[in-house]
């Protein structure tokens, strides 16, 4: 298989690790990441000063020649499948697409085939530069199977890297639009008295706790406040619905981008998704306050009722800002006719 040789030297005072000191210095074009570098010395393929070197704990030296045996892209072991896509954007680098309900974003084994990754395969063909030494698209973000709306994916190194790391400094503008089980006011003493929430100006629900998997159901996330991963939610007010108010259209926010994230903190706020199978539950709403179509569309709607909106971030090669807002799936669209 045929490879690109990448000769550069380490600039002055550079980090102890050798792996940090590359990472530092490897030209920007060569689009690789310390995860992709750290492999490539593991296999033997990374240079200083002609000698291999494989311990990423080495000292670094400035001056020092380092060379990369860079592979072309494998062939991926993943299978394209000509399944229509609704494309928003798309460019040499990277391509955003509104995902249906239903469709899974990435191989696994529960879902091998069917999933985005195989249209995307079949959609980009060779336009896939490669990604982490495999042609293959880039996924830097999902959405749950059941929630519809836009997702970015690279396809190319260059692209994944740049947008791995703006949602690892959680740059990227991510907006949600819900259906939930009552009204989440700041009026509410309830909401109050919930460890974790908290408003800011304009009735804006703020959730901060930590999440981590279910000691006991490995499909679900729970809500901790020690342990686990840090997550912020916000959720503003859209609009209410029934006499008396049962259930709200919210807007939500992400400022960390965890499993469930949305779905796990409304349901700790005790706002639960319509139709959420694993956190919403069922509520006998008031009698009488909505109509019986409403009550039916409710009762028939067969999966949470969430949306990616809005996605915005800056172009990871060209540096331009980009956003894009979607309509709601035909059938939350539906859901929310019912109770007008």
């Amino acid at each position: 298989m045929s490879s690109n040789r990448i000769s550069f030297i380490l600039g002055d005072e550079p980090p102890a690790r050798l792996d940090k000191a590359i990472a530092r210095d490897v030209p920007e074009d060569a689009a690789l990441s310390r995860t992709r570098l750290a492999r490539l010395m593991a296999e033997g393929a990374v240079r200083v000063d002609g000698v291999v070197a494989s311990d990423p704990k080495a000292r670094a030296k400035a001056g020092a020649v380092i060379e990369v045996e860079v592979e072309e892209a494998q062939e991926s072991h993943i299978q394209p499948e000509d399944i229509p896509l609704d494309v928003v954007f798309e460019d040499p680098h990277l391509i955003v697409v509104n995902k249906p309900t239903g469709m899974v974003v990435h191989p696994a084994p529960g879902s091998p085939s069917g999933t985005l990754v195989n249209a995307l395969m079949h959609h980009c063909g060779d336009d896939l530069s490669g990604v982490g030494g495999m042609k293959r698209p880039g996924i830097v973000h999902r959405i749950d199977k059941d929630t519809s709306g836009l997702l970015v994916v690279a396809k190319s190194d260059a692209a994944h890297h740049g947008l791995a790391a703006q949602f690892a400094a959680h740059t990227v503008e991510r907006y949600y639009r819900a259906l939930v089980y009552g009204v989440p006011d700041a009026n509410d003493p309830r909401l109050r008295g919930i460890k974790g929430t908290s408003f800011e100006r304009g009735n804006v629900l703020k959730l901060t706790t930590q999440l981590a998997r279910h000691k006991t159901d490995r499909q679900r996330q729970a809500v901790l406040f020690h342990g686990g991963r840090h997550a912020v939610t916000r959720a503003r007010l859209v609009e209410r619905y029934g006499a008396p108010e049962v259930l709200a259209q919210v807007e939500c926010w992400l400022e960390t981008g965890r499993t469930h994230q949305i779905r796990v903190h409304m349901a700790h706020a005790g706002h639960g998704l319509i139709g959420d199978p694993v956190y919403g539950g069922r509520r006998k709403l008031a009698k009488g306050a909505l109509s019986d179509a409403a009550i039916e569309a409710i009762s028939g709607f067969g999966r949470q009722a969430l949306h990616a909106a809005v996605l915005g971030f800056e172009h990871p090669v060209t540096g331009e800002k980009m956003r894009f807002e979607t309509p709601l799936a035909p059938d939350f669209q539906e859901l929310l006719d019912s109770l007008a």
